[in-house]
């Protein structure tokens, strides 16, 4: 008789993980484990499964947003990959701080594309929000947002939004570590908002619309929409951004959550991807694996395309300055496109404010 070693093992953690988690809401449901309440309003944007959802770019649209309507927002982030502990000021809505090694790849790109917000990073978010409002008693931020903060039920929030990606089948999928699911789907009922994203308009849109329907919860589509190409001869040199021409013969690479998502968005745009190299998220580049990225899209006349949270991580890393000097690199923007519901999310945000 032959096992699967690795679901032998993999099952029962998987079992062991979501009993804990059960255990865990059960105890904060019943207010055994208590929940803070801020003084400032709170929204929480986080997901259910383990990365790829399509969360930073929509944490950057309400961000911008919140500006947009002359507000200050702060944003709390874990900082995921970062080489620092504890409550850390990533910016102070005037100065971007740090680089992306001391507060990770996707705080540093929010910060540095949202130079008015604060931006904060710390493991536990609480601590993040005391220290905002100690730091910055004279001049309060006007909301404060959670980023990545579904699980974290220490912080009460005004509104809770949960980010679900399309293309990920999660209704079949099984717990970490072996699937990607978090916590329970039923666990869903805790949000206030769900937000499908990276749709395609298809069937498989229409098939999961229907099952986040059944949660009773508001649902709003979005898709993921290409801004401009930024390409850079050398990663210091001054950026020049333009729009995508189709026909871009390019070596694409990327360590982000749904490196597909990625691929798929570069060839809708026309781009053709002769070749590419997937890292694991949040991974850290070396000055190896840079150099035979370069001589690869050198060998075969190729256009090195990226993502802008890996640029961003490429530039924090001091072991990698002096090859970035010289590399020629590109990285798309992005942005999410809602097809459903947008209204009624600035609907909701506004609420938050103006409580």
């Amino acid at each position: 008789m032959s096992f699967d070693l690795p679901d032998i093992i993999l099952r029962p953690a998987s079992l062991l993980y979501k009993n804990i988690i059960r255990i865990r809401n059960r105890l904060y449901d019943q207010q055994i484990f208590h929940t803070w309440h801020s003084p400032l309003p709170i929204v929480s944007i986080g997901n259910i499964s383990a990365g790829g959802t399509g969360k930073t770019p929509l944490v950057d649209w309400i961000v911008k947003y919140y500006l947009s309507l002359g507000c200050k927002p702060a944003i709390v982030s874990r900082g995921y990959g970062r080489n620092t502990k504890g409550v850390q000021l990533v910016s102070d809505g005037k100065t971007v701080l740090m680089k992306s090694n001391a507060c990770g790849d996707e705080t540093a790109m929010l910060a540095w594309n949202n130079r008015d917000a604060i931006v904060i990073v710390a493991e536990k978010r609480k601590d993040a929000v005391t220290f905002i409002i100690r730091r910055f008693a004279e001049a309060m931020p006007d909301v404060i947002i959670l980023d990545d903060a579904f699980q974290h039920r220490q912080i009460a929030r005004n509104l809770d939004i949960v980010v679900i990606n399309e293309k990920e089948p999660y209704f079949r999928a099984d717990m970490i570590p072996k699937g990607r699911l978090r916590e329970p789907l039923i666990n869903l009922a805790r949000a206030d908002l769900l937000v499908l994203s990276k749709i395609t308009g298809g069937s498989t849109t229409a098939a999961i619309s229907m099952d986040l329907e059944q949660t009773g919860k508001p649902v709003i589509k979005a898709g993921i929409a290409a801004g401009n190409l930024v390409c850079l001869s050398g990663m210091f040199n001054t950026a020049k951004e333009s729009p995508v021409h189709a026909g871009i013969k390019a070596l694409a690479f990327a360590g982000i959550g749904s490196p597909q998502s990625f691929i798929d968005t570069l060839e809708g745009q026309g781009i053709q991807i002769v070749s590419h190299r997937f890292f694991r998220d949040h991974e850290s580049y070396t000055a190896k694996k840079i150099a035979a990225l370069r001589l690869e899209a050198d060998e075969k006349k190729l256009t090195l395309v990226t993502t802008e949270k890996d640029y961003f991580r490429m530039l924090g890393q001091p072991e990698l300055q002096e090859i970035l000097h010289t590399l020629s690199c590109c990285y798309l923007k992005i942005r999410p496109e809602f097809t459903e519901g947008e209204k009624l999310l600035k609907t909701m945000l506004n609420a938050v404010i103006n409580r």
